[in-house]
């Protein structure tokens, strides 16, 4: 049971949102250790329509399902909403933030000041990204894929494959 103010939950539910536009390492790391500290992460992908993402929202869903299926309490999901109303939604509690370094903390630490004003009975968990994936992120992966460069350690398999069919048909045209 985790305590969380005033209000004690016995289930913990905690989101991971994210574009993972596509899924990296790590991304997966963050998933395999927050599914060891709460009792369901759902990895939440984001729709955002002013972005111009490289894959569409059920193609990275499909990568994430695919990528956590031996993870039994992850749930994948997307959301176009407001998070912390999707969070809501969801009944979670708790919303799952990695860091790379202290540049994601200043703009990560706003919103999450932001989502505690807007419902205060949630909670944002920030992460410290493995070391060994501090500099990794999907836009290196994306450019370093699109010129057919080695990505085997910075993705899963399944993702390498999407990237080299997804570049090979831009090329192609």
């Amino acid at each position: 049971m985790i305590a969380m103010g005033d209000t004690k939950h016995d289930y913990t539910i905690a989101v991971y949102p994210g574009s993972f536009d596509p899924v990296t390492f790590g991304h997966l790391d963050i998933i395999h250790r927050a599914a060891n500290v709460f009792d369901k992460v759902i990895v939440a992908v984001l729709n955002n329509s002013k972005k111009n993402p490289l894959f569409s929202v059920e193609e990275r869903t499909n990568l994430l399902k695919e990528v956590t299926r031996g993870v039994p309490n992850v749930e994948v999901d997307s959301f176009g909403d407001l998070l912390i109303n999707y969070v809501s939604e969801k009944k979670a509690h708790v919303i799952v933030k990695g860091l790379r370094a202290i540049s994601d903390f200043e703009s990560e630490m706003q919103m999450a000041s932001l989502n505690h004003k807007l419902n205060d009975k949630v909670e944002t968990f920030f992460m410290m990204t493995n070391p060994q994936y501090s500099y990794l992120s999907s836009s290196i992966v994306k450019e370093i894929a699109r010129y057919n460069g080695p990505i085997s350690d910075l993705v899963p398999q399944e993702v390498e494959a999407a990237l080299r069919i997804k570049y090979a048909e831009d090329r192609s045209r």
